[in-house]
């Protein structure tokens, strides 16, 4: 195995908003490919319980980008509002970055709907197990995008309007939808690691606040 590749993919699979290409055609072998191994990941008693949805209808995404543009539109402006109510400049790199994704989502070409079979129970145990059972799929998913060329984002925006979004999309009463993923090429060949805390900083030896090292 050539661990610097894997180091390299693992280190600059990023979240892509401002440089997915809008006009490439994502084929939907290189889709279907990356869910075949998303579904490798593991899962909670190996229930598998993961279902996934590729939209390319233009209809149907024009629907859902509706649903987004109204939440992350509503989202931007109560955080502008607290940052301003705060006397905090907003971080305009990441504020431009999500309100560019508002704007042209309908235009990016494929739409992949990660869903959990079953409904959370609203305890900490139970959700942890049925939301943790499905993320480790959608990560090498977005992996195996960034392999092949392809960026993504777990976006949560249309999740405001569930019910609506389910009714779009066809869904039973007990499935639950976890995200949106807008799918495309990428504009650019390559990403750098982002900036990210030290590690000595975040993970701790067998208790809270203990040094690792």
């Amino acid at each position: 195995m050539d661990s610097m590749s894997t180091d390299h993919v693992l280190s600059t699979t990023r979240a892509v908003r401002l440089k997915l290409d809008l006009h490439r055609e994502v084929e939907p072998e290189v889709v279907y490919e990356c869910l075949r191994l998303a579904i490798q990941a593991p899962s909670p008693s190996n229930r598998q319980a993961w279902r996934w949805i590729v939209v390319r209808d233009q209809q149907v995404k024009d629907q859902l980008g509706e649903l987004f543009r109204d939440a992350g539109t509503a989202y931007l402006r109560n955080r502008r509002a607290k940052s301003d109510a705060a006397g905090q400049p907003n971080p305009s790199r990441l504020v431009d970055s999500v309100q560019h994704l508002i704007d042209v989502i309908e235009q990016v070409p494929v739409f992949v709907i990660p869903c959990v079979l079953g409904r959370p129970r609203g305890f900490n145990a139970a959700d942890a197990a049925f939301y943790g059972g499905i993320f480790p799929a959608v990560w090498s998913f977005q992996l195996a995008l960034r392999s092949r060329g392809l960026g993504s984002t777990l976006t949560t925006f249309h999740l405001r309007h569930e019910q609506r979004a389910a009714a779009i999309l066809g869904l039973p009463d007990d499935v639950t939808q976890v995200g949106l993923l807008p799918v495309a090429y990428t504009t650019v060949s390559d990403f750098r690691p982002a900036p990210r805390q030290p590690v000595e900083e975040v993970a701790f030896a067998d208790r809270w606040g203990q040094p690792l090292a």
